[in-house]
């Protein structure tokens, strides 16, 4: 009788240990901040570090998701800044995730370190050279990218013109400008300054200081190469652009608009007129995170439910 109880016993607590143990997994998931206010206390703890659940080289990648996952941030951000919500949002649904501060010119900073001020030509050359480490460590064939603003630009010309098109799979834009940017008149300005003889001068002064700026503009040299021969979106590649109508640094904002059978527009009001997420928020918002997901992983998709959510964040 003593016997029966003891095994009873013992069963129950092997029960009970099972029942606790679920929760404990739950709570191993990285917290996920749904506001871009974020990145500030992370810059001033870790300077230009990765994200919470980003570049782990031990990180093996899954049979559900078998491409790793590479951030590419936006102009004047860094990794640190740009990926706060998307970082371990990304490792708690089982990604191995990567990032990088890329265009650095000279010394880094120690507090604050801007990046992606370089000509994007050379940025593209950084991110080669970080994707191929990441495909040798994780011993994964192709990756998926992640892109915000320039991040979503810079990467094309990886794709298009250093072989990059065997190397990555999906091709995920947030406020994406493939179409250049008219803000604040500068193209118009710009080829205003070409047609007087003008763009050297303006170049020298520009170019050391953001060599990059310059080829946002619409009808850049820049963008006219990329969009030269057969276009910006390269066979076997999938495009997801996500955009917003509050863009106030994508003007007009359908710039980020692409074309082909590979490629899949998104525009957060279209389903969600709740959102007021603008060119950063993008970033921390819940209505992009779930398009993103179901852009990494179109064989799961699930439906995109409408979250309100501030010029800032959810």
């Amino acid at each position: 009788m003593r016997t029966t109880k003891s095994l009873a016993a013992t069963f129950l607590a092997a029960a009970l240990a099972l029942i606790c143990a679920s929760p404990a997994t739950a709570d191993e998931e990285l917290p996920v901040p749904w506001t871009l206010a974020a990145a500030l206390p992370a810059q001033a703890a870790n300077p230009g570090g990765p994200p919470p659940g980003a570049n782990d080289f031990d990180c093996r990648p899954s049979a559900a998701h078998p491409n790793p996952v590479v951030l590419t941030h936006g102009l004047g951000a860094n990794q640190t800044v740009n990926w706060q919500t998307f970082g371990p949002l990304l490792k708690n649904q089982g990604y191995c995730v990567f990032s990088l501060t890329y265009g650095v010119p000279g010394e880094p900073l120690p507090v604050y370190q801007p990046g992606g001020l370089l000509p994007m030509e050379q940025s593209a050359k950084e991110l080669s050279a970080f994707i191929d480490k990441v495909r040798g460590a994780t011993g994964a064939s192709k990756v998926d990218i992640l892109g915000h603003s320039e991040g979503t630009l810079m990467p094309s010309y990886y794709v298009k013109f250093l072989g990059g098109a065997s190397k990555v799979d999906k091709y995920v834009s947030l406020t994406p400008l493939w179409n250049g940017t008219t803000l604040f008149g500068a193209s118009h300005l710009y080829a205003l300054a070409g047609a007087l003889g003008l763009a050297p001068g303006f170049n020298g002064i520009l170019d050391p200081l953001c060599g990059s700026c310059r080829q946002f503009l619409r009808g850049s040299e820049f963008l006219t190469n990329l969009r030269s021969g057969n276009g910006v979106f390269q066979p076997g590649v999938t495009y997801t652009n996500i955009m917003t109508r509050y863009d106030e640094a994508v003007v007009p904002y359908t710039s980020g608009m692409g074309t082909g059978s590979n490629v899949k527009n998104i525009v957060l009001q279209d389903s969600c007129l709740l959102d007021l997420a603008e060119h950063a928020g993008v970033a921390a918002d819940r209505n992009a995170v779930g398009h993103v997901l179901n852009a990494l992983d179109p064989a799961h998709a699930k439906p995109v439910p409408c979250v309100p959510a501030t010029p800032i964040g959810s």
